[in-house]
């Protein structure tokens, strides 16, 4: 754990996962003030937006926080230009080639982090000079690896390719999970979904609704012939899954995605037609609360877990 603090500067090893349209500066400010570190999401940010969400972030927590880029964001020069020019500290990668961006932005002193999904990608990543990885599994929300690696299975494969810091994401929400990590060889853990629903969320209030009323099997992998997302249950999904069993090809499934259909579901509570990312850990979540509340939480869990661990041996 002290891996993670100590590179991050941070109290807990919890990390909140830059999520598009959820994570605006409020839910950083708010994760990063109680003691985690908060990430601000810019896949879902014009250049000017992300800006000003820099600047809010900073005037809100005296705290680290960082920035998600997904690399294969179309305006990826102006994102990389703002947080550099902004002297943000923490940047988060995702989507794309660590080798692209990480040389630049470690020479202007920036910690680096890349989301990988298989342990080829981290050794690439820990090649490219990256400061850590996030190991990712199949549980968790939005866009997830192909392989559908399990975060169990995910975490030790890649605690043992690399020798840097190893944060583990998905299916994550709760103090007993966050032991699990740990003790799978994580150093740290990125939580998405339970800050999603937090009270400081960008999320629309009906979709954190329908995340907190989710059960079992209500979310599923989609479009992988694309970029495979995790999306939960509704009128699009379903027709998304239809086209898929008919073998619908690439053409037709961007057809039906269209454009700003995650904005539309997501940030304005569209529940029918939009698409609503969101991890299986959805069916455990029961209440919309502060963020700072959930962190304490999972902290306490942690430790809670860790000592009847103990006792067992």
């Amino acid at each position: 754990m002290q891996a993670i603090t100590k590179l991050f500067k941070i109290r807990y090893p919890i990390i909140q996962a830059g999520m598009v349209w959820c994570s605006g500066w409020r839910l950083a400010a708010a994760v990063s003030n109680a003691g985690g570190l908060g990430l601000i999401g810019a896949g879902s940010m014009y250049p000017d937006v992300l800006r000003q969400h820099i600047q809010k972030c900073r005037r809100a927590t005296a705290m680290p926080f960082g920035v998600n880029i997904p690399l294969l964001y179309p305006d990826i020069e102006q994102l990389m230009n703002i947080v550099m020019e902004e002297h943000v500290r923490i940047v988060f990668t995702s989507a794309g080639n660590p080798a692209t961006w990480t040389p630049l932005l470690k020479a202007a002193g920036l910690t680096v982090v890349h989301v990988v999904s298989n342990s080829k990608f981290a050794i690439k990543s820990a090649s490219a000079g990256v400061d850590a990885v996030v190991a990712e599994g199949f549980e968790a929300g939005g866009h997830n690896g192909r392989e559908e690696t399990t975060t169990m299975c995910l975490v030790p494969a890649v605690r043992q390719a690399v020798d840097i810091p190893v944060i583990a994401a998905g299916g994550i929400a709760s103090g007993e999970a966050m032991l699990a990590a740990l003790a799978l060889g994580a150093d740290g853990v990125q939580i998405g979904s339970a800050f999603a629903v937090a009270a400081e969320s960008s999320a629309h209030p009906a979709f954190k609704q329908k995340i907190v009323e989710a059960g079992e099997g209500d979310t599923r992998l989609s479009m992988k012939k694309l970029v495979p997302v995790r999306l939960l249950n509704n009128a699009f999904s379903e027709a998304i899954h239809a086209a898929e069993a008919r073998g619908a090809g690439r053409g037709e499934l961007v057809d039906m995605l269209g454009r700003a259909r995650a904005k539309a579901g997501m940030f304005e509570g569209d529940l029918e037609e939009g698409e609503l990312e969101i991890g299986q850990v959805s069916a455990a979540l029961r209440e919309i609360e502060p963020a700072a509340e959930i962190l304490e939480r999972i902290w306490t869990g942690f430790l809670q877990a860790r000592h009847r661990v103990s006792t067992l041996l």
